[in-house]
């Protein structure tokens, strides 16, 4: 009795495990089709924002008062570059490594938003090795208005270091205070600059990286895939447990 007890148990003690696995598996292949349908609208959003007209950075303020999403609509400012209060967001473009200078635009009320000038190699990262490209006096920027982040984006991003003027993920507060801008004065946003070549061809505008991958539709076949591998293993243990029953 003890010796055939353990093995008539274990077919259902292996059914379950296999249900459990299953349910799983069957649970995280709907989980990326619900994360697909998400990604797929969050696509023809920005497919509709960016190709919009470009707008007064006046009404990108007060939508982003009413709504706190301007995320990708395109926006024309024009002001002054505060050249002397730049901030340097470490980055890769093209396989290069460098950072994105980003510089605050004073407008013609008084308040500053900060732009995305562009990308910059790692060793013309002090602005004395690219003057050309700090344009002096009005400019008119168009570009794609941004959100800010609320927080560190993840624990393995690095801690920010404004003492150097080196920032790791996109602090708007932390920037501006480093920078000596007046809070009170802070648009609640970035804009990223277009492609517009500048003097000397530095900063290299245009760094928005719009597309974005959508692998959820092959991951979902992969776990339907391997939920129905699943399911062919179980049959067939149910199968062959039938069998021993009948003899």
């Amino acid at each position: 009795m003890s010796d055939t007890l353990p093995a008539r148990r274990l077919p259902w003690a292996a059914m379950v495990l296999g249900l459990a696995g299953l349910a799983l598996l069957i649970g995280l292949g709907s989980w990326q089709m619900n994360r697909l349908a998400w990604k797929d609208a969050l696509l023809a959003s920005i497919e509709q924002r960016t190709h919009a007209a470009p707008r007064p950075i006046a009404e990108i303020d007060r939508q982003f008062s009413r709504d706190g999403d301007v995320e990708y609509w395109p926006v024309e400012a024009m002001g002054a570059f505060l050249h002397d209060k730049e901030r340097h967001f470490l980055a890769t473009f093209d396989g290069q490594s460098g950072f994105f200078v980003y510089t605050p635009l004073g407008l013609a009320d008084g308040r500053v938003v900060f732009v995305n000038r562009g990308f910059v190699p790692y060793d013309r990262k002090e602005a004395t090795t690219r003057v050309p490209g700090q344009v002096a006096g009005l400019a008119t920027i168009n570009g794609l208005a941004r959100n800010p982040l609320p927080a560190r984006p993840s624990s393995i991003v690095p801690d920010n270091e404004p003492d150097k003027n080196v920032f790791y993920w996109k602090d708007l507060r932390s920037m501006a205070t480093s920078a000596g801008v007046d809070p009170s004065r802070l648009l609640p946003f970035f804009i990223d600059a277009g492609p517009a070549a500048n003097p000397g061809g530095l900063p290299v505008g245009g760094v928005t990286i719009v597309d974005l991958p959508n692998n959820h539709l092959q991951y979902a076949v992969t776990w339907y895939g391997l939920a129905a591998a699943l399911a062919g293993v179980l049959g067939a243990l149910l199968w062959r447990r039938r069998d021993q029953a009948r003899t």
